[in-house]
């Protein structure tokens, strides 16, 4: 019975996919085709593999275009692949290969051969495979991290913000609990708008009740003067 196994040589446009059985004792015979990488030409991938009845399927990790074809190959030809009679235990698997692991000889570059040399790398277990979790722990890794990138948006943001404020003698990051809180922007926004009067952007803190302990208008009014030196200088 032939074992059928998939190379997929991953770009941004378009698919390199190779097929070829495995258990043959002479030269492997390739059957190459192209995809596009649009969801519709993805679902045709997949119907295509499940119809040359293709046991393993076998990508490279190219920048962020794997993803797509590793989602739509484990939405719609997995499933197919592992209900289809007579599966193994190695039915429907996709592998994930480091692009290093695959490189060629110099100035030998070709898309068909690339994908030709995973399935024979694959086969003689000189690829490094990387781990790629199931559907749902990839989006709960995807949601963390995204979180914790956007902790550290606003963290930057605000340091770079207190540096600028700093250099322009601005004392407001000693007198707020928060850069970004509500009152801070309503004293940056008039700052924005050409507004230099001390007393007024005290106004605009003190009307917000977000005053620190033991603050009070003489602490702002002199934290904020350079506003008035920096428009008349």
């Amino acid at each position: 019975m032939p074992y059928r196994i998939a190379g997929i040589d991953v770009h941004k446009k378009k698919l390199a996919v190779v097929m070829a059985d495995v258990e043959v004792e002479d030269e492997f015979q390739f059957e190459r085709r192209w995809f596009g990488s649009n969801p519709e030409q993805l679902r045709q991938l997949s119907e295509w593999l499940a119809g040359q009845q293709v046991e393993e399927a076998v990508m490279e990790s190219t920048a962020q275009y794997w993803k797509p074809v590793w989602g739509a190959l484990e939405r719609y030809w997995k499933p197919a692949c592992q209900s289809r009679e007579g599966a193994g235990p190695k039915s429907g698997i996709l592998h994930l290969a480091q692009a290093l692991s695959n490189r060629g000889r110099r100035g030998r570059k070709n898309d068909f051969r690339d994908a030709e040399r995973l399935v024979k790398r694959l086969l003689s277990q000189e690829l490094i495979l990387s781990f790629v979790p199931d559907a749902e722990q990839r989006l709960w890794r995807t949601l963390t991290r995204t979180r914790y990138q956007r902790t550290r948006d606003r963290v930057r943001l605000q340091n770079q913000l207190e540096s600028l404020l700093e250099e322009a003698h601005i004392k407001l990051s000693s007198l707020v609990s928060d850069m970004l809180g509500v009152s801070a922007r309503r004293m940056l926004q008039a700052l924005a708008d050409g507004e230099t009067d001390p007393a007024a952007l005290a106004a605009l803190a003190i009307s917000a009740c977000v005053l620190r302990r033991n603050s009070c208008r003489t602490r702002w009014v002199p934290a904020l003067n350079s506003t008035r030196s920096i428009a008349d200088s």
